[in-house]
């Protein structure tokens, strides 16, 4: 929780008046963002939140798929060595090729809900795309 200070110039220094807001800070796409109590941003324009590094590694695991499919590479340990990072960090991007379409959607659109980071989906999860839904907080559009 953050707690504010209010000092004004026609107060004497013996007055101070303190605000406790409830909202946290989090980082996402290698900025800080305020994130309210209700997972909502505190933000009042209704702006998208793009989260670049989120996308990056979307892209990555679409693309690694794809070299995948058409016999470029034979396993992760061909696009590791290749990519020279980690066969295991090679595995866990490549997952995100198996998210549900509309919460890759999401994250392109900036729509992903604010709680959600590259963290939680760099964890294993379902392959199931409703509970991907679930598990993720992504509301179904329609």
């Amino acid at each position: 929780m953050a707690k504010v200070e209010v000092v004004s110039a026609e107060i004497a220094k013996a007055e101070v008046v303190s605000v406790e807001i409830p909202m946290t800070f989090k980082k996402r796409g290698g900025r800080k963002v305020i994130v309210l109590p209700d997972g909502t941003h505190g933000n009042p324009l209704p702006m998208a939140t793009i989260d670049n590094t989120m996308i990056k590694a979307v892209a990555r695991a679409f693309r690694w798929q794809r070299l995948l499919e058409n016999g470029t590479y034979g396993c992760l340990d061909e696009i590791a060595k290749a990519e020279k990072i980690g066969p295991s960090f090679v595995s866990r991007v490549i997952r995100l090729a198996l998210l549900a379409p509309d919460i890759v959607e999401a994250i392109l659109a900036g729509r992903q809900p604010a709680h959600l980071t590259l963290r939680d989906l760099m964890q294993p999860f379902p392959v199931e795309w409703a509970r991907q839904r679930e598990r993720f907080g992504v509301e179904v559009r329609r």
